[in-house]
């Protein structure tokens, strides 16, 4: 395999607790080193996981915290080709294989719960229908189907009798993720998926409870999270938001003003973690003025799990200046299965061509070397 190695500044390891044990509600993890939800593309036909999927989670089982890849909370809820869900027997099924082989690597893991909204198409959604969102704005963009990438569809707004079975499916796939073995779940509330699009005002131009204030926005984020306290408890759970990212041609005219509400009244909740995209989604960390990342993390009472291309050094910094708890790397847990280790001794790290990321079989996938099976190659010679 083609790869790229980047070299690691060397960490002071007596000046950082970023590899120490640090509690999550109920639960002691061994670091701070968070493994970011990272959609793969490798589900089954009936959007399920299988063994393949167990092999690669329980690879990056050293992570402090896994968070698996967005999962579907119902065949309406899905957006892209290829990804698994967490509604059916078969789906709970798979997921088990992964839990049990990620707790036989003495791994953490939480499920991140998803409904794309809009952000889908006719064909991959039940009996070819439009997909749902607060208001019937079509956004810009494509959608990865089985067939290839098409544009996006101005989507159908939501009946207000609909939503309790919006709010319905997250409490079932809540229960599913339960029966799956999961240490707990994740809210996805961000890249302009649908809780994001009801929150920002850019999205949602609904004058129902659902619309207008940012009470309203930001409603049906809540009562997702009371229902999926119900089945969880608090401590058992996060959220992840995304407050200045414009990924799926999302926006909020005061994003400062509408997330330091969300976060004030997640407080009152008891969730265990806010996990903030700091920057746009998977690009620069460019903040816009008059925001602060900072601002949101003492305004939450639980821990804050820092998001969006963070290498060694931003992780470090992090800690000793106290900006975040908890410290997600994504893209970096693709080539480097064992990133946590590897971080630690300063070892050069593999980066996974972009051609791999999402799709296909193992290759790019479970095929990644440890630094010990690198090490035992270049011994031997091969």
């Amino acid at each position: 395999m083609d790869v790229i190695l980047m070299k690691q500044s060397k960490p002071e390891r007596s000046e950082t607790d970023l590899f120490d044990e640090v509690k999550l509600g109920p639960l002691t993890l061994p670091n701070r080193i968070v493994m970011a939800p990272l959609t793969r593309s490798r589900a089954g036909k009936k959007d399920e996981p299988g063994p393949m999927n167990a092999e690669y989670y329980a690879q990056r089982a050293s992570a402090g915290l896994i968070i698996s890849e967005a999962t579907q909370i119902s065949q309406q809820g899905k957006g892209y080709a290829f990804t698994p869900g967490i509604y059916s027997d078969e789906q709970v099924a798979g997921w088990k294989l992964v839990t049990d082989a990620v707790h036989a690597n003495n791994g953490r893991i939480f499920a991140q719960l998803w409904h794309v909204g809009r952000i889908s198409h006719p064909d991959l959604q039940p009996d070819g229908q439009l997909p749902v969102a607060p208001s019937a704005i079509k956004p810009e963009g494509l959608a990865f189907t089985e067939t290839g990438f098409k544009p996006f569809v101005t989507p159908r707004a939501l009946e207000l009798e609909e939503i309790p079975e919006i709010i319905e499916q997250y409490a079932h796939a809540a229960n599913c993720a339960k029966r799956a073995g999961f240490d707990g779940v994740e809210i996805h509330g961000a890249n302009g998926y649908l809780l994001d699009q009801f929150l920002r005002d850019k999205t949602n131009t609904r004058n129902d409870i659902y619309g207008g204030s940012l009470e309203n926005r930001a409603r049906l984020l809540f009562e997702v999270v009371e229902a999926v306290k119900k089945v969880w408890g608090g401590d058992r759970m996060g959220v992840r938001l995304g407050p200045v990212s414009s990924a799926n041609d999302i926006a909020d005219s005061n994003p400062m003003k509408t997330f330091s509400y969300v976060v004030e009244q997640l407080n009152h909740l008891g969730i265990a973690y806010l996990h903030c995209i700091e920057g746009e989604t998977g690009g620069p960390r460019t903040i816009p003025a008059g925001f602060s990342f900072l601002k949101l993390k003492n305004l939450f009472n639980g821990l804050y799990m820092a998001n969006n291309g963070y290498d060694l050094d931003l992780a470090l910094k992090a800690r000793q200046e106290n900006l975040a708890d908890l410290i997600c790397f994504g893209r970096l847990f693709i080539a480097n299965p064992d990133l946590v280790y590897r971080l630690q001794i300063n070892a050069n790290l593999h980066q996974a061509p972009k051609d791999t990321w999402y799709g296909g079989g193992a290759h790019g996938y479970t095929d990644w070397p440890t630094l010990e099976e690198e090490t035992a190659e270049t011994f031997l010679g091969l």
